[in-house]
């Protein structure tokens, strides 16, 4: 891509790389991680893992010795690919990798270009892949601020990503605007009056517990019934770092839970990057067509399939929970070939059930899995042949879940209406 910004489906077949490094194992100190940051020259760092190599030799155990070695030459083989680090920079995964116990080895290489440009410079061999500087990438750092008030009450939300969160509550103690019995009127009013004031003080000052520590605050959100919240905004309450933050004041019905959700539906427009908002903006989309049979949606698998196929799919959404694999299954004797998907955990049964199986065109018991694909890799590739967007959906939101549950995991919006 051009630009830094990475769409949703690059962070998920990140993550899921990450994931699966994650669980490599090497035999002592095998496994070599180097991380290259843009600007570094790339004949620098060829210089040190030949530097590296000759430091290696020395390993007294043989297999060890090899293994480093040979996995040194493939990220010196791999590195010799680049005249110059990426725009984000450059991270190397290699080593000998256990298939099925001591003695199976076999060296694996993964090239990454991480999410956004990385300031370290890091050559590892290790027992494990040291992956957790590009995990860290991948938290949404972007964090808003929520802070519903009215004379009764105040609460503190973050919404960071798709993770939205009720920080603290709190009440006013200010009495409501009907006079206690025997009090002049003037009297109970700068009573209340002076209260409120304090009650101000508090909040703001639970607004800088609250908010100040949150590195990557991106802005404060106030809202609330009535007035007070203007009157809140107007005074001297909230750090002067906030009062410059506040990008919008929104009315809301409720002050507690229910209003936050009322925050969260009602500023899409100001939170538009936040991927939660996103997510539901789109999910919202999808269903008011489903709702009013428009005819320019579809889901589940087959439908989505024949619409990418026509080139009719404007939207691709996949869930990230979908745990299936298109898995290519050919005839040795006769080249026959067709296409399955098949839930990951039985991938594993599928060679045993495909031996015993004869093939449909020349009744061969010789039917294998050629090819297996991630489903969700496999479909983006066919909405990618047509520019169609690819959205991944996080399960973490309940539109994420309805998704899953209610539609397959696999749904489109439609660029026009498919035929039949």
């Amino acid at each position: 891509m051009s630009t830094l910004k990475k769409t949703s489906l690059e962070l998920f077949r990140l993550r899921k790389t990450l994931n699966t490094l994650a669980t490599k194992e090497g035999r002592g100190t095998e496994l070599v991680s180097l991380y290259v940051p843009p600007g570094k020259q790339i004949s620098d760092v060829i210089s040190t893992l030949r530097d590296e190599y000759g430091t290696a030799s020395n390993i007294k155990s043989t297999t060890t010795r090899k293994n480093v070695m040979d996995a040194i030459v493939k990220v010196q083989q791999r590195l010799k690919l680049f005249k110059e680090p990426p725009e984000t920079g450059l991270v190397i995964f290699c080593g000998a990798i256990l298939q099925n116990g001591p003695g199976s080895e076999r060296i694996e290489t993964y090239v990454i270009m991480p999410p956004e440009p990385i300031h370290i410079y890091l050559y590892r061999c290790d027992a494990r892949f040291h992956t957790e500087h590009l995990q860290e990438m991948l938290r949404e750092k972007e964090t808003y601020g929520i802070l519903l008030i009215d004379a009764s009450d105040a609460t503190f939300a973050t919404l960071q990503g798709r993770r939205l969160e009720i920080v603290r509550k709190m009440t006013s103690g200010v009495p409501g605007k009907t006079r206690a019995g025997g009090q002049s009127a003037r009297r109970y009013e700068r009573l209340r009056d002076m209260r409120l004031q304090e009650y101000f003080t508090r909040v703001g000052r639970h607004a800088d517990e609250t908010f100040l520590p949150i590195e990557n605050f991106k802005g404060l959100i106030l809202g609330g019934p009535g007035p007070t919240k203007y009157d809140f905004e107007k005074g001297d309450y909230l750090n002067y770092t906030f009062k410059e933050k506040i990008i919008d004041v929104i009315d809301t019905s409720y002050v507690e839970e229910q209003g936050v959700k009322e925050i969260v539906e009602k500023a899409p427009e100001i939170m538009r990057k936040v991927r939660y908002i996103e997510e539901k903006e789109l999910m919202k989309q999808f269903l008011y067509e489903i709702g009013h049979d428009t005819g320019m949606v579809t889901y589940g698998e087959d439908e989505v399939r024949k619409s990418l196929q026509m080139g009719a799919v404007r939207t691709l959404l996949l869930s990230d929970g979908l745990d299936s694999s298109r898995v290519t299954v050919k005839c040795n004797a006769c080249g026959y070939q067709e296409q399955r998907t098949v839930k990951n955990q039985a991938l594993t049964s599928l060679g045993q059930e495909l031996s015993g199986k004869s093939c449909p065109k020349c009744n061969a018991s010789a039917s294998v899995a050629a090819e297996t694909q991630d489903i969700v890799d496999e479909l983006a590739q066919l909405a990618e042949y047509t520019n169609a967007n690819v959205e991944v959906i996080s399960g973490e939101t309940e539109e994420g879940q309805m998704l899953k549950n209610s539609f397959g995991g696999i749904a489109a919006l439609l660029r026009f209406k498919s035929q039949g």
